[in-house]
């Protein structure tokens, strides 16, 4: 089992597939890793020799990815609070902080909706 930059890769995948289960590798760089290493994509991360394996390795210590980049997101959200800003608030609240409506949708920032029951004397 093949690992880089602290995940495990799936075995049975292809590497191309593969490394974007890094937090911060998506199918682009993942592509670019690939090209820039010269492994070849469609072999499975089971098959990769140790050399191929280091060589992903290098290339990834250069990237932020993982840790790293989960801690520099949070530092960015974070700042964006302490200076004030509407969008600082708007993650502090858990609301959408790009603009879109919360009268309806929104769903996935503000959850489930919390539903109200009526009594039957109350209407």
């Amino acid at each position: 089992m093949a690992r880089i930059a602290g995940i495990d890769l799936p075995r049975e995948k292809r590497i191309e597939t593969a490394l974007t289960y890094i937090y911060g590798i998506g199918e682009s760089v993942a592509k670019k890793i690939i090209s820039q290493t010269g492994v070849s994509a469609d072999v499975r991360v089971k098959n990769l020799t140790e050399d191929e394996v280091r060589r992903l390795q290098g290339i990834i210590s250069n990237l932020r990815v993982e840790g790293e980049l989960r801690r520099e997101l949070a530092q960015n959200i974070k700042r964006l609070g302490d200076i004030g800003s509407y969008r600082g608030s708007r993650h502090r609240k858990g609301l959408p902080a790009r603009g879109q409506r919360t009268k309806t949708n929104a769903r996935t920032r503000k959850g489930p909706r919390k539903t109200l029951s009526v009594r039957k004397g109350d209407q």
